[in-house]
């Protein structure tokens, strides 16, 4: 876990706030007027918040931006007797959201915060005004979801190499050092702004996994996905018509190595039929951080277009 007030050079200049509601440490950001729309940020593997840093600069003026980091991962506490799927994350941000008692939520989701939010959605649809996937999954009871979660395993090097480490028994061993090898696995993935590389930059996103130890989000969850322990939640059929209704947004780089436009785009225009798609070239899994400022215009300019109403709860 990072020291709570670390900023990496004044590139994370936002106050810490922790939660014990899931029943662990957990971080979040919590920056802009309280009255405003909340936009909810999820990470991915391996990031963490700081990986909104642009975004929360952009829209705290006007919104409340809240964005936690997930169980194991930046300024939250890694517990070691703690489980690290998917439904673990998800019941985490439950009752995060709960315990803030968030409404009129944006959810703005990266990569495994795809699935992470679309399960909280599932739970608590009439908690979410609209949805933004940027470069983030959107399970949600599609028919041919595990197809495409498995067409695109079998295509990306990320999903093959986690398959290979775990058949040879060396996935812990090598995530376990992941603070030393921080800037290859985001390559791997798909990272393409190499000008925006600096001390910081690598300094903040190894620094919570600094020991074997810390390492155990990221493990979990290559490890969840290798042996099929990740369980995508189920909506019931008033989630479905309750979601498909939100105003909806996929911001998609095309050159993301890790998760495919060709599958996962299906996914999000199958249950977000009018949703709006945007695909931006030359930029990878990482569109935060190749893209910073065109993703974060491309979300304003949706959170201005869609005016949306808190439901009762």
């Amino acid at each position: 876990m990072i020291e709570a007030d670390a900023t990496f050079a004044s590139t994370f200049p936002f106050a810490p706030h922790f939660t014990n509601a899931p029943g662990f440490q957990m971080h979040y950001v919590d920056e802009g007027p309280r009255e405003g729309e909340v936009v909810l940020c999820l990470h991915g593997e391996p990031t963490w918040g700081y990986l909104f840093r642009h975004l929360i600069s952009a829209l705290s003026p006007t919104h409340r931006v809240v964005v936690p980091d997930h169980m194991g991962f930046g300024k939250s506490e890694t517990p070691p007797e703690r489980g690290y799927w998917l439904q673990d994350h998800i019941d985490n941000l439950e009752a995060l959201v709960l315990a803030l008692d968030l409404t009129g939520i944006t959810l703005v989701m990266h990569d495994f915060g795809g699935p992470v939010g679309m399960g909280f959605a599932a739970r608590h649809p009439l908690r979410i005004s609209r949805i933004i996937s940027a470069n983030g999954p959107t399970p949600f009871g599609q028919a041919d979801l595990f197809e495409r979660v498995m067409a695109n395993a079998a295509v990306s090097p990320w999903f093959q190499w986690i398959a290979k480490a775990e058949s040879e028994g060396r996935l812990e061993s090598v995530l376990g050092q992941l603070g030393f090898n921080i800037f290859s696995t985001l390559k791997l993935n798909g990272f393409e702004n190499n000008a925006i590389i600096s001390d910081s930059f690598i300094g903040a996103y190894a620094a919570p996994f600094a020991r074997p130890q810390d390492c155990l989000g990221a493990i979990g969850w290559a490890k969840g996905f290798a042996i099929g322990s990740h369980k995508f939640e189920e909506p019931d059929a008033a989630a479905v018509r309750a979601i498909r209704e939100k105003p909806a947004l996929a911001i998609w780089g095309e050159a993301d190595r890790t998760l495919n436009a060709e599958h996962f785009l299906p996914l999000f225009a199958e249950i977000f039929p009018t949703g709006q798609i945007t695909r931006l070239p030359a930029t990878g899994h990482y569109c935060f951080e190749d893209s910073p400022e065109t993703v974060a215009r491309l979300i304003a300019d949706f959170l201005s277009q869609t005016c949306v109403r808190r439901p009762a709860l």
